[in-house]
């Protein structure tokens, strides 16, 4: 066999084996995305059946579902239309800066073509026959032909440059009427949409009042947040049982490796801590209770992919995100959800924003740490503040 067959033989492979490679991952993507719309299928199904057995409380609950959602999409709306109107406003000014500056030249311009006339009329009957037949020297003559020729072409310029300008003016006034009638617009539109959350909030304190209005007692806040608890404890079951075959991206440090090191989901401070006690000692803190400012971002603590996304009765809008190895993030409470199921985060990104959802009295986020579905100290886990 030649040196030359040999060569191609060994390039063919190398083509085989990357085109395989290449049919393996795009084997495996559709498989991860297979079982995505599984688990969001599953938990769908999992709502249903949670909600069928809430009971007498179901009807109060799905009013402050629908508030606590309604709000925090208002919330997102109105922050588009802010970002929209920063851009407008950027936009309009950019504009009109570019006005000033035409104006400035036009002015200029003016004054440049106010000096050419006054030339022109000073040379007077100076015309190019005249000139011939004055009979002056052949090289006088030739200068002043020269001059007037400059002249004319300089005029020309200067007069077009002139032209040139007031045509952009003219195209640039209808932008800026334009910007201004589209801001004017946005702004309408940013009233309304605080008319409508002030509405929604409304409805919310009430839904919550209602609510309260029924836990007469310890027993009664006890039995709730059981339930409560048994309802996330089911949620993130089948989140495991789903999701436990999809690998993560490779090439990122792994999740067991940050222990200690990993950065705050929001700013704040911590009013419950890890197995503090709940309901007088009857009941114990499986995370951190991080009270922050209404708003406030908060950040995914490790690259991972959202596999819950939405609201969960007991803790309003809830993100959960898997970090593989059996590790999971949650983050409740929140105000608005900036990620959905399915979307790869990476430590650091804002996934949400800081809120009282799932009926708290106080803004603030709720955060766990679970391996393998049972909760672990949030504080082991955290850079220290």
């Amino acid at each position: 066999m030649s040196r030359y067959s040999s060569i191609s033989i060994l390039f063919n492979l190398r083509v085989y084996a990357v085109t395989l490679l290449c049919l393996l991952a795009s084997v495996s993507v559709a498989d991860q995305q297979e079982d995505m719309k599984v688990l969001q299928e599953n938990i769908q199904q999992l709502q249903k059946e949670l909600k069928s057995i809430q009971g007498e409380r179901s009807e109060l609950q799905k009013n402050l579902q629908k508030s606590e959602t309604e709000v925090g999409e208002l919330l997102k709306r109105i922050e588009q239309i802010n970002r929209n109107l920063k851009d407008q406003n950027n936009q309009l000014k950019e504009l009109q800066q570019e006005r000033e500056t035409l104006q400035g030249a036009k002015r200029s311009q003016q004054a440049e073509v106010a000096k050419q006339v006054a030339s022109a009329y000073q040379l007077g009957q100076q015309s190019q026959i005249k000139l011939l037949l004055n009979q002056e020297s052949p090289e006088r003559v030739s200068r002043m032909l020269k001059y007037h020729q400059y002249f004319l072409a300089a005029r020309a310029e200067k007069l077009a440059a002139y032209m040139a300008t007031l045509e952009q003016l003219d195209e640039l006034e209808p932008r800026i009427a334009a910007k201004t009638l589209a801001l004017g617009d946005s702004q309408k539109a940013l009233q309304a949409r605080h008319t409508e959350l002030k509405q929604r909030q409304k409805d919310r304190q009430q839904a919550l009042a209602k609510i309260n209005s029924t836990l007469k007692n310890k027993d009664q806040e006890l039995r709730q947040l059981e339930e409560d608890r048994e309802r996330l404890q089911a949620l993130l079951q089948q989140v495991t049982h789903t999701v436990g075959s999809v690998p993560l991206p490779t090439g990122n440090e792994k999740f067991s490796s940050r222990k200690g090191r990993l950065p705050w989901p929001t700013d704040g401070k911590v009013i419950h801590r890890f197995g503090s006690p709940r309901v007088s000692g009857q009941m114990q803190w499986s995370g951190l209770m991080i009270r922050a400012t209404e708003g406030k971002p908060v950040v995914a603590v490790h690259h991972g992919r959202v596999v819950f996304a939405d609201y969960f009765r007991g803790h309003g809008l809830l993100l959960i995100v898997d970090h593989g190895e059996g590790y999971l993030s949650l983050y409740a409470h929140n105000q608005s959800l900036f990620k959905t199921t399915g979307d790869w985060v990476r430590a650091g990104d804002a996934i949400a924003s800081v809120g009282n959802s799932g009926g708290q009295a106080e803004t603030g986020l709720y955060f766990e740490i679970r391996q393998n579905g049972k909760p672990t100290n949030p504080a082991t886990w955290l850079a220290r503040a």
